[in-house]
């Protein structure tokens, strides 16, 4: 759980003083209005865009390798292109209905005003619609060609992510990426449920993986974006408390994603596995550390250096995960 021990008061005062501190007057809310009708090539842009493909390419790279662990090397191929394409719908469904319910706030902060719906190239009815018909295309897909527990996750894990983290979560306390990380780790039950038709340790130890990683991973984020958040009067940790109590949450969920994943070697994993997670973790942990005594100095930090970092760590390590599986 989120060490923050803010009250929600104070929480909203360091959330005005945040945007205050940066505020161009005359640029905060500023709605660009209606623009031309875009042509077809830009709306189909838009639509992908809703999806934010950036985001389901980082979960299905750790749900392929956790079905091959699931499957002890290489599960059916159809099997593996269902859950790819229902997962790809699923997040992009949550990501829709996302862009969907931020829409006032999209618009406040620079990093998502040229977002579709900010940008009035899709309505907020059509982006509504989109994301509910991919959403019960994935479940349908899921159901018929996988099992009941690989299908109420994936329609969980897209209501929980739009229903309590973006409509509640999100705007009202700092433990938002905390709680928020139940979804983003959801792939790799549905991968293992999807091939064994139940849930294991192993499958547990990896979503705890996916899960702790995600706190360094969004927290680098949202310093680097911090007065955008402010701007837009969400909580972020790093908009409410000092970087000072940030880098030290980083360092602990840091910790806890190392650990997690060294967990998973004896729960049936080889060196092939174990070597790559002890030294990409080992890299991730300097890293954090690296942060935090900066953040703990008052000097400035380079929050996306561990952002990008964390990404390539969790790309390593569920490789793998999947050379291990296949070996």
């Amino acid at each position: 759980m989120s060490m923050v021990t803010e009250r929600p008061a104070h929480d909203r005062a360091r959330v005005r003083s945040v945007a205050e501190a940066d505020q161009v007057p005359g640029t905060a809310a500023v709605d660009p209005g209606p623009v031309a009708a875009p042509d077809w090539l830009a709306v189909v842009r838009a639509y992908v865009s809703l999806t934010k493909p950036r985001i389901i390419e980082l979960l299905l790279v750790t749900t392929v390798p956790t079905m091959m662990v699931a499957a002890g090397g290489l599960p059916s191929l159809g099997l593996v292109a269902v859950v790819l394409v229902g997962g790809t719908l699923a997040a992009g469904a949550a990501n829709a209905l996302n862009c969907f319910i931020d829409r006032d706030i999209d618009q406040l902060m620079r990093r998502t005003k040229r977002r579709p719906l900010p940008n009035h190239v899709v309505s907020p009815r059509q982006a509504l619609v989109f994301g509910l018909v991919l959403a019960v295309g994935s479940v349908v897909l899921m159901a018929v060609f996988t099992n009941w527990i690989a299908t109420g996750l994936t329609l969980a894990a897209i209501a929980y992510y739009d229903l309590v983290y973006t409509l509640w979560l999100k705007r009202t306390t700092p433990q938002n990426t905390f709680w928020g990380g139940i979804c983003g780790a959801a792939p790799v039950l549905i991968g293992w449920a999807a091939v064994t038709g139940g849930l294991a340790p192993v499958a547990w130890a990896l979503f705890a993986v996916v899960f702790f990683w995600q706190l360094p991973h969004f927290y680098a984020l949202a310093i680097k974006y911090k007065v955008d958040y402010a701007r837009a009067g969400i909580p972020m940790l790093p908009v409410v408390a000092s970087e000072r109590r940030v880098g030290v949450e980083i360092v602990l969920f840091s910790w806890l994603t190392v650990g997690s994943s060294v967990l998973v070697w004896p729960l049936g994993m080889s060196l092939i596995y174990a070597v790559p997670a002890v030294v990409v973790g080992a890299v991730f942990l300097l890293e954090a550390h690296r942060l935090q005594r900066r953040s703990g100095r008052g000097l400035p930090v380079q929050p996306m250096r561990l952002f990008h970092w964390s990404t390539t760590y969790l790309t390593v390590l569920f490789v793998a995960v999947a050379l291990d599986a296949l070996i």
